[in-house]
């Protein structure tokens, strides 16, 4: 078996326990309003804004039998130059000041993340970043378009403040193969044992970010209870 379907194999409870988040079901089902739609997009460009530094990060940390793997970064680079961009785009069609956000602070689950992620590759190893690349492009394929057409429909704003979840999603999805076929290609098992973990342990990390949104923005009995109001309700306080 390909070592991804390995690795999906081996992190799908843990994919299953965020993708049944309470606001993230919510917020695929249109079900979240606009103040909580704009502090999903605060906390994507508190974290998206260090995918460049990590990426580059990781690809000077990689050795040199890894320099095929440095040669795949290098087109990641190329490819997530200014999604960070896009989000604030979003966030000022959404009525809301980007400039604000972009000199404010994450939560303190969005500052976690980001700092296991340099951690990862400063002290562990620069593959257990790929753990990190699993869960959001992974997130945003399953996730991301069909989130941003219900949100759209739902909030009744123009194209231009989903330029993010949209893209991203349509994005993501070659992306994914590119990614399939690069951690194929890691043979050492410690190595891949690691990828692993990593990967369990950002879903978690990821699914914090939207715990702590959760907590802001759906009321107690619904987070309790694992329950989503009917499509006429939008789920936020």
């Amino acid at each position: 078996m390909p070592f991804y379907e390995i690795l999906l194999s081996e992190t799908e409870k843990e994919r299953e326990v965020l993708f049944n988040l309470p606001l993230i079901k919510a917020g695929a089902a249109g079900q979240v309003n606009l103040p909580a739609y704009v502090a999903f997009l605060t906390e994507a460009y508190h974290h998206v804004k260090h995918t460049i530094p990590l990426l580059m990060l990781c690809g000077s940390k990689l050795p040199e039998h890894y320099e095929w793997l440095r040669e795949a970064v290098a087109e990641y680079i190329e490819e997530e130059l200014g999604h960070q961009e896009w989000i604030l785009n979003d966030i000022n069609a959404c009525g809301t000041d980007a400039e604000t956000v972009r000199h404010g602070q994450p939560g303190l689950s969005t500052e976690i993340m980001v700092a296991y992620a340099y951690d990862m590759i400063n002290r562990v190893n620069p593959i257990g970043f790929f753990g990190m690349v699993l869960v959001l492009e992974g997130t945003s394929v399953a996730l991301a378009t069909q989130a941003g057409a219900s949100l759209q429909s739902s909030l009744g704003l123009p194209n231009k403040a989903f330029s993010y979840l949209t893209s991203h999603g349509a994005l993501d999805v070659g992306h994914t193969e590119f990614y399939a076929g690069l951690v194929n290609k890691i043979e050492d098992k410690k190595e891949r044992a690691l990828l692993i973990r990593s990967a369990k342990n950002f879903y978690k990390l990821y699914g914090d970010i939207f715990r702590e949104l959760g907590n802001r923005f759906i009321p107690e009995h619904f987070i309790s209870s694992n329950l989503i109001p009917s499509n006429s309700q939008q789920v936020a306080v």
